[in-house]
């Protein structure tokens, strides 16, 4: 056996540079070394992919950079090869605050849904995303940030406001409405999420619902219509430090649970890893979806690898509670971090000038790179334990049987240990402020 891979480290500006080869050699050590154990023996939960969200505001910026630089973030992002592979994404359905404004899909007080019309979004969003199908294969899943005013309690899209209970069919019709014609257009729909932060009132368009309107909403309206269309439905869409709660509402409910495919999660809130952990011995058969993460706007000149390793260090403690995917928020913005309708900039891993025709690949990209890359849809989670407290790692199998490891040292210090597998040991080094990714064959 041998380990293969590439690292990425903030000394030297590194960015996924191929590591030298290293070959295992029997453990014959004396004293115990410091090790990362990889056990492929104990397995945990099976991968659905890694990616980013496709917003109005990252396709309205791709659409003012020249073809070549258009084709240069698409290929960066979905080329498996070339690029860093990405497979599963997210959308929205209607407006959300990475839109130029407030819009929906109906005129005003439509309850038959007549005027029912995507056109806006076939000008820009969906082209992106048929662009980007050129480049590899990506599951998708798509979220409400707002229903249309008219169906709302507040009357507006933003500030969030409540469905109106007798508009819970309609909008359930909505959104079959919505999968329907991106299908059409050639754009297959895998999954919902009920709500985008649910219980977040936003100055941007929001929607809240209590658990118990949640839970109702799945299970009498939203639920039977998407079954026969065979599109799952994942709840909460929010952060982590209430899925106890929330799970125990709509998955105490069998006629509910039936529906549901498990719950999404975002990270502003904090860690909460724990969380994740009761939710799976509680609820097994629901999978754990990371579905919007980012970091506040920092102009281009700032050093970037603070997220980066942000990222990565939530994405190693996600996977190693249960978590099946990790999808960042908005690919490509511009370089005031929108556009956004109510100025709520942040940033992206791919950010561009685009009065001069420039693209900027940030930490970031390379670091959730080591990720999407590597760890290929229908990967396992394997066993593993590591020796350092600072440092975080965690193996998978993928379905072709490599097993990768990645490793993350977000320290000062130069860590040297041995990766340990079948009874075998292999020397590796993890630099200060570095990332790796190791194959090992």
């Amino acid at each position: 056996m041998k380990i293969v891979g590439v690292k990425s480290k903030k000394d030297g500006n590194v960015f996924m540079e191929k590591i030298v080869p290293v070959a295992f050699k029997e453990d014959t050590a004396g004293l115990e070394p410091a090790l990362i154990n990889i056990i492929p023996e104990v397995s945990y939960q099976t991968i659905e992919g890694f990616g980013g969200a496709f917003t109005e505001a990252a396709s309205s910026t791709l659409d003012l950079l020249g073809e070549e630089n258009r084709e240069k973030v698409l290929r960066a992002y979905f080329d498996p090869q070339d690029g860093i592979g990405y497979s599963l994404c997210r959308t929205h359905i209607n407006s959300c605050d990475f839109s130029t404004e407030n819009y929906a899909y109906t005129e005003d007080g439509d309850m038959t849904l007549e005027s029912f019309d995507m056109e806006r979004d076939k000008k820009s969003l969906m082209p992106m995303i048929l662009d980007a199908q050129r480049y590899g294969t990506f599951k998708l899943f798509a979220s409400p940030w707002s229903p249309p005013a008219y169906m709302k309690s507040n009357k507006e899209m933003n500030h969030g406001g409540r469905l109106l209970p007798e508009c819970y069919g309609l909008w359930a019709d909505y959104v079959v409405k919505y999968i329907e014609t991106m299908r059409a257009s050639g754009i297959e729909i895998w999954a919902v999420t009920v709500q985008n932060e649910a219980k977040a009132t936003q100055t941007w368009d929001s929607c809240v619902y209590t658990p118990e309107e949640e839970r109702d909403f799945v299970r009498d309206y939203l639920g039977p219509k998407l079954a026969p269309m065979g599109v799952k439905i994942f709840f909460w869409d929010h952060n982590k430090e209430r899925i106890y709660d929330r799970a125990k509402v709509m998955l105490s409910d069998e006629a509910a649970a039936q529906y549901v495919e498990g719950i999404a999660i975002h990270w502003y809130s904090g860690g909460h890893f724990e969380q994740l952990q009761m939710f799976h011995e509680l609820y097994p058969d629901k999978k754990i979806i990371f579905s919007e993460g980012c970091f506040g706007f920092q102009p281009i000149e700032e050093d970037g690898w603070f997220e980066g390793e942000g990222y990565a260090y939530e994405i190693i403690n996600d996977l190693k509670n249960y978590c099946t995917a990790f999808c960042d928020w908005n690919m490509l913005l511009n370089l005031q971090g929108g556009p956004n309708h109510v100025q709520n900039f942040c940033n992206a891993p791919v950010m561009a000038d685009t009065e001069k025709n420039m693209v900027y690949f940030r930490p970031s990209f390379y670091y959730l790179g080591h990720f999407s890359k590597y760890i290929r849809p229908g990967a396992v989670r394997i066993g593993s334990s590591g020796a350092f407290q600072q440092v975080s790692s965690c193996a998978f199998r993928n379905p072709d049987g490599s097993i990768v490891l990645v490793v993350l040292n977000q320290t000062e210090t130069c860590l040297e240990m041995n990766v340990r597998l079948h009874g075998q040991l292999a020397p590796i080094v993890a630099e200060p402020h570095s990332i790796a990714t190791y194959i090992i064959q």
